[in-house]
């Protein structure tokens, strides 16, 4: 992508890769770079700061966290799981169900459909922000109040545990940010997504020394590689979409230094060490028990821990002695952010920096084979024969889902029981096909029982009476099993999981076929080529209908599912 004129939205804008990112995007000459950070004095000050090498491009600062809800962008997410009807928001706005109006909700979608940037340079450091929110420390909390009920106590913040518990889950934020980013862009018309990922452990393995626990290695720091894998997958399958943006991801795999060195206070969460000092008459007798929480042990001082450090960014400000052993030969070592900046840069601009993770995984993963093409047919030919063999005519087991699947299969059969072929089934009227087909579910029980018994009701053709077994799989929800059965939620039961058999699903089906075939037609019967596959000779509209291929055109078509690679 040409760069020159475009814009670019940075989010994670005022970090350490953020920064140098900027500097060779001036270069480049984008009319506008929105800066985006998690604290307002971080966005602004980052535009101030670029402002002198920016030229006459336009730096925008935005601010917020990007994976909560507008509402929340300003409040640290402390706060919000300290506050009972905040952190129940929180788990509710990744726990349930997506919509369009949902994904709108949130700070990502609104700072990207706001600015609609051509590009979008991502050096949030999500693995962290998801992973570090410790899940384990909530969790083993939980699990004490839980034994502590089984001895027949109350444990005191039970249900604020649980809530927390529910506000701090790793996947459901991580694939609920993901769907937010890529629907976002879509709907943005973005072009292309570049990422800045992690390994977790500075590209260290499982015996990486440094730990913010006794566990060696640290679960949360473990926990952090885990997300941060999971995110790349995630970006392997929208790079795989056939309207995601242009998809790339920069994996860092050493400590990234470093922003500038100084001697001052040092900080922790932001604030200054304090000082405190234990004099030698004011020793603690360990005795058989110790409380690592004592806060009268130690006298308060006047002054705040100082001294020499380097400042990575996101990744800590580091003591002489830290620094240098963490990038000794054979330890973390390190990378520049130029380095990483320039590979950024190298890859939006259609450039082979080498280091794309999502090309890579691309590159790697096992691809359907000729061998497994080859054998499709004689798999499709023996189950035929064996299915005429046992007069077999079952379609779907409901094993493999979405219901979808079985509610097309076998509205696919019914119409081939009907009508045979595409040609016998456009002959006929809705009306007629409806009252047909629902004589064939009248009068072939076996049929009948198939569907119902996989979770698949059938809708008559008046729409108010339905045959159904014990259970249905579409409407679901985990916490109820009664719905509003509004005419509107019909229907959208019926796209996702019942058959139906009303005349209107019948016109929906003709229209299907007609598209068929005019695709079909389509094809100059003269072109011998490569270039088509399902022209009239894959169709043959007066031979059976095929369901399985039928029903695999609707899912490319009519549900967007392509594959493209």
């Amino acid at each position: 992508m040409d760069i020159k004129g475009k814009t670019v939205l940075l989010l994670g804008g005022w970090g350490l890769v953020g920064t140098a990112i900027c500097h060779k995007l001036f270069a480049r000459k984008p009319s506008i770079i929105i800066i985006s950070s998690l604290t307002k004095e971080q966005a602004e000050s980052a535009c101030e700061e670029l402002s002198t090498y920016a030229g006459d491009i336009k730096l925008i600062p935005e601010w917020g966290d990007a994976f909560v809800r507008t509402e929340f962008k300003d409040i640290p997410r402390y706060e919000l799981l300290e506050n009972p009807e905040h952190r129940l928001t929180l788990a509710a706005d990744v726990l349930e169900r997506t919509t369009a109006t949902a994904f709108k909700r949130f700070f990502l979608y609104d700072l990207i459909s706001k600015h609609k940037p051509d590009a979008v340079i991502d050096c949030i450091n999500t693995a962290t922000g998801v992973a570090y929110q410790n899940v384990y420390n909530v969790g083993l909390k939980l699990l004490q109040s839980l034994r502590d009920i089984r001895k027949g106590e109350k444990p005191e913040n039970f249900n604020d545990d649980v809530e927390k518990l529910l506000g701090t889950l790793y996947l459901p934020q991580l694939v609920r940010h993901v769907q937010i980013l890529y629907q976002a862009m879509k709907d943005s018309g973005t072009q292309s997504y570049m990422k800045v990922g992690t390994t977790g452990t500075g590209g260290m393995g499982l015996n990486i020394p440094y730990t913010h626990s006794e566990d060696k290695p640290s679960r949360v720091l473990l926990s952090k590689s885990c997300v941060g894998g999971a995110h790349s997958l995630l970006l392997l399958l929208m790079g795989r979409t056939p309207d995601a943006p242009y998809t790339k991801e920069i994996k860092p795999a050493a400590a990234i230094a470093w922003k500038k060195i100084e001697y001052g206070n040092i900080l922790r969460g932001g604030k200054p060490i304090p000082l405190y000092d234990c004099s030698m008459d004011k020793t603690t007798h360990i005795g058989k028990q110790f409380n690592t929480a004592d806060p009268k042990s130690a006298k308060l001082l006047k002054d705040n821990l100082q001294g020499v450090f380097i400042d990575t960014g996101e990744n800590g400000t580091f003591s002489l002695g830290e620094f240098t052993a963490i990038t000794t030969t054979g330890q973390m070592e390190y990378v520049t952010p130029e380095e990483i900046a320039q590979s950024v840069i190298w890859e939006i601009e259609g450039g082979n920096s080498g280091n794309d993770i999502v090309g890579a995984l691309d590159a790697a993963i096992l691809s359907p084979s000729y061998r497994a093409g080859a054998m499709r047919a004689s798999a499709i030919d023996k189950m035929k024969a064996l299915a005429a063999e046992n007069e077999d005519d079952t379609v779907a087991f409901e094993l493999l889902g979405p219901p979808r699947l079985s509610k097309l299969l076998y509205e696919a059969l019914l119409l081939k029981k009907s009508s045979v072929s595409i040609n016998g089934i456009l002959a006929k009227s809705p009306e007629q096909l409806s009252k047909e087909l629902a004589e064939i579910i009248k009068s072939d029980g076996q049929l009948r029982s198939k569907i119902i018994s996989i979770g698949i009701p059938i809708l008559l053709p008046d729409g108010d009476n339905l045959l159904r077994g014990p259970q249905v799989k579409v409407p679901q929800d985990p916490r109820t099993t009664t719905f509003d059965a509004a005419p509107e939620n019909i229907n959208n039961w019926c796209d996702n999981g019942w058959v139906d058999l009303r005349s209107s699903n019948m016109v929906k089906w003709k229209e299907r076929l007609t598209e068929i075939l005019s695709e079909a037609g389509s094809v100059n019967g003269s072109n011998t080529s490569s270039r088509f596959l399902r022209d009239r000779s894959f169709w043959k509209a007066d031979d059976p209908l095929k369901e399985g291929e039928l029903v695999g055109w609707i899912f490319i078509q009519e549900d967007k599912g392509r594959r493209i690679k």
